[in-house]
C-alpha cells in the first residue's frame, strides 16, 4: 500500500533536507520516505521559495496587463471570425 503524505508532512521533510544537517539518507530514513521523493521534495521547495517572497504588487500588475491582452486579442479574433463568415457568404455566390 501507497504512503500518502500531507502537504505539511513534505513541507517538513523538505525543510529537514534544506537545513544540511543530516544527508537526504538520513531524511529519507527518520521520516521512511524514499530518498528520490525527498530530494524531490527538497528540490520543488527550493524553486518555491523565491515566490513566497516575491513582490505581490507586482504579480497583481502582470495578470492585469496579461488579463488586458488577452480581452484584446479575444475582442480581435470575434472581428475576424465576422469577417470570415461575412466572406464566406459573399463568395458562396461566386461558386467557391
Amino acid at each position: 500500500m501507497r504512503k500518502v503524505f500531507t502537504p505539511q508532512q513534505k513541507a517538513a521533510v523538505a525543510l529537514a533536507a534544506l537545513s544540511g544537517d543530516k544527508t537526504i539518507n538520513q531524511v529519507a530514513a527518520q521520516f521512511e520516505v524514499h530518498p528520490t521523493q525527498v530530494k524531490n521534495w527538497r528540490d520543488a521547495a527550493k524553486q518555491a521559495l523565491p515566490e513566497v517572497f516575491s513582490d505581490k504588487r507586482k504579480a497583481k500588475d502582470v495578470v492585469e496587463t496579461t488579463q488586458a491582452k488577452l480581452d484584446e486579442l479575444h475582442r480581435v479574433i470575434g472581428i475576424r471570425d465576422a469577417e470570415l463568415e461575412w466572406l464566406k457568404k459573399k463568395t458562396a455566390s461566386f461558386g467557391v
